[in-house]
């Protein structure tokens, strides 16, 4: 016996994440469970043992962008790999995926994903080369699925966070969704509203704080909606609450849903310096009409009070949105009114797409009568006119002395790249630039502006 033990080698996976900043935090999750469970992160399908795909569903494009990509890599099933599809589009489709994609191996919803070591060792259990028979006798396939439906009442809470940021974190304060507006699939995909509970929230911000994150970012489906199970904290009080750990310098949150901001989010951003002075409140149509078909629970008239509330504060709001174009039965009334939101508001940004039918959800039985091209037109003029609002809001900024956190540094412009507490981009020189780093907070005068982002000088 030589004595010599023979190294087993580490199981590789490759994860790419599709969607919207929970999905990203959602991944951040996944990828610190399978290093605990053993396996190392490559950074392409080709060194990968295990290929992996995060999906969103919310609109078509990001669905198909999956199918095609585990199309193209279809052929490396022949070297013994395997590929899990997780998310959104894994709990819209469920074990479908299995007839659209036969390689695939694995199908996990979101709200599965504390069952993934499980899923995982049942996945190894598997010899490359060698199937699971499992509904097709003539196909030898591993077909493993964790699809929870829609009253599951578990978040998923990990102490093994692989954070991709080390300055900038996130904490998913709440999963699901109980709104089922007309024209969404999250209900569906990501099951009811599930809150976690403050003391577990506020120990995870003072652990990331300990660890040196100066910026958390809250996030829900509707982060506003949450409910303390613990009964202890509303969220505006869990909001304050993350701004005065100590270390953090910086909260945000996001998405809100109008129907549940209330005025106290507005004082807490109004007290405590820390919170970030942004609101992202998506709006969806300026019409009653419309917001009315597509169920979100609030008038024009609601959603402007709560924009009065921000416009009263003390603290300057940036204020954005979000809104769908071309919803069935939208008349050009019905859009005109959206722009005239639009411009009564006087949004920071605005998040713009085309109506698109979903699987599953309310509005896919209505007739959708608008054509591509009239979809496509509205929202030209749509976006054609905040661009002009935002070159004059924008504008207002030049002159000003603004805080960012740098996030990084363009060689070839020679500038250092920068976020206001607003969610502003400003790019910035520094004659002196001992003690930048990314990471890091400074001052900077704005001297120029653009519809989409700043331009100044680091001040001392």
């Amino acid at each position: 016996m030589s004595g010599v033990s023979e190294t087993v080698p580490q199981k590789t996976f490759y994860l790419e994440t599709f969607g919207c900043q929970m999905n990203v935090h959602d991944s951040e999750k996944v990828v610190g469970t399978l290093v605990r469970e053993g396996y190392r992160q490559v950074e392409s399908v080709e060194q990968a043992d295990l290929i992996l795909y995060n999906t969103c569903s919310i609109r078509d494009k990001a669905e198909q962008k999956v199918f095609h990509r585990l199309a193209d890599f279809k052929k490396l099933q022949a070297e013994g790999k395997k590929f899990g599809v997780l998310g959104c589009v894994a709990q819209q489709e469920g074990e479908k995926i299995f007839e659209r994609a036969p390689h695939v191996s694995l199908v996990c919803g979101s709200a599965s994903y504390r069952n993934l070591p499980e899923m995982l060792v049942q996945l190894e259990s598997v010899p490359a080369g060698k199937r699971e028979r499992r509904k097709v006798e003539t196909e030898n396939l591993v077909r493993i699925t964790g699809l929870d439906d829609r009253q599951t009442d578990k978040c998923f809470e990990t102490e093994f966070t692989a954070r991709t940021n080390p300055h900038r974190g996130y904490i998913t304060i709440i999963e699901g969704c109980d709104k089922f507006c007309a024209y969404c699939v999250v209900p569906f995909t990501r099951g009811k509203e599930r809150s976690r509970t403050s003391t577990s929230v506020l120990a995870e911000a003072r652990q990331m704080a300990d660890l040196g994150y100066t910026e958390i970012q809250l996030l829900g489906q509707n982060v506003n909606s949450y409910k303390d199970p613990e009964g202890k904290k509303t969220f505006a009080e869990l909001l304050a609450a993350v701004g005065e750990v100590a270390g953090i310098e910086r909260v945000r949150f996001t998405t809100s849903h109008p129907r549940d901001f209330g005025r106290d989010i507005v004082e807490a951003i109004d007290a405590v310096p820390t919170l970030c002075d942004h609101v992202h409140l998506p709006v969806q149509s300026g019409s009653t009409r419309v917001l009315d078909a597509m169920q979100r629970l609030y008038t024009r008239e609601q959603y402007l009070e709560r924009i009065a509330w921000m416009k009263s504060a003390k603290r300057e709001i940036s204020i954005t949105t979000d809104v769908i174009v071309g919803f069935p039965g939208e008349t050009e009334a019905d859009f005109n009114e959206t722009l005239s939101l639009l411009d009564e508001v006087g949004y920071d940004a605005v998040f713009s797409f085309k109506y698109s039918a979903r699987p599953n959800t309310p509005a896919l039985g209505l007739k959708d009568a608008l054509s591509e091209e009239e979809k496509s037109r509205r929202l030209e003029v749509m976006m054609a006119l905040q661009k002009q609002m935002q070159i004059a809001r924008y504008a207002k900024y030049v002159g000003r002395r603004l805080q960012v956190m740098v996030e990084g540094y363009n060689e070839s412009r020679g500038q250092w790249i920068g976020r206001t507490s607003q969610n502003k981009t400003l790019n910035f020189t520094a004659s002196h630039s001992g003690g930048l780093r990314i990471g890091s907070y400074t001052q900077v005068l704005v001297t120029r502006s653009f519809p989409n982002s700043l331009v100044g000088e680091s001040v001392v």
